[in-house]
């Protein structure tokens, strides 16, 4: 006999983070249905890394929504003429970085608190991580806190009873102990891509700050880092 599982969304950027963070929504018995946003992005090679790793994990369903924020730019991965900080080591600027995107996962929770309340489901997971680096507004336990308030406020399943919870479990964590337990997950971290300047193959330029931070990540868990690099 078949043991069902309960559904959740999980977004997947194709991204170390959300990768890993699918990985723990399967291991917690949720079937997945993963979402991920083509917000015409400058590092698109991560689109098909979504695809693949949803069919390695094997994810119930996965979605591509296409949606253009290009046409607003604002960031350095919606905007060619802004260029994706370089930094050096140790020199990650200070305040909210230019490859914050406005609204970015206000947006991608949104889709998929609707797909959610299409399924039936009642959790959502997103791989927001609030230690290292970001500075980026949407990426706080506050705000994760808040969204699900609005959540089940805003949509008839939780007014009929079915609330919303929103999984950040990667919120508190280094990206040393998301690699080491993405590792005890089988995550196929190789299939992965965190770059924001990655060429269309996925391979990593290595010198960006997702790149610098994720090489680090794998030198803290001691685990060898099977990032594929331009150079």
């Amino acid at each position: 006999m078949k043991n069902f599982s309960k559904k959740a969304v999980v977004l997947l950027s194709g991204g170390l983070d959300s990768a890993t963070c699918l990985a723990i929504a399967k291991s917690q018995g949720f079937d997945a249905y993963c979402l991920s946003l083509d917000y015409h992005q400058r590092h698109i090679a991560e689109l098909q890394a979504a695809q693949n790793i949803a069919t390695i994990l094997g994810a119930a369903e996965h979605k591509t929504v296409q949606l253009d924020l290009s046409l607003f730019g604002g960031s350095a991965l919606t905007d060619i003429k802004i260029e994706v900080p370089e930094s050096g080591e140790n020199s990650i600027p200070a305040g909210i970085p230019v490859t914050y995107v406005p609204a970015r996962n206000t947006i991608m929770l949104s889709l998929a608190l609707a797909w959610a309340e299409v399924l039936g489901a009642q959790d959502i997971f997103i791989g927001v991580n609030a230690l290292d680096y970001s500075g980026y507004p949407d990426c706080r336990g506050e705000y994760v806190k808040a969204f699900q308030e609005m959540a089940n406020l805003a949509t008839k399943s939780a007014v009929e009873g079915q609330k919303i919870t929103i999984h950040a479990p990667l919120i508190d964590m280094t990206k040393a102990e998301i690699i080491a337990l993405g590792t005890k997950l089988i995550v196929p971290y190789r299939a992965t891509v965190s770059c924001y300047q990655a060429d269309k193959n996925g391979e990593a330029c290595g010198r960006c700050d997702s790149c610098r931070l994720r090489r680090e990540g794998f030198i803290k868990a001691k685990v060898q880092d099977p990032t594929l690099y331009i150079d």
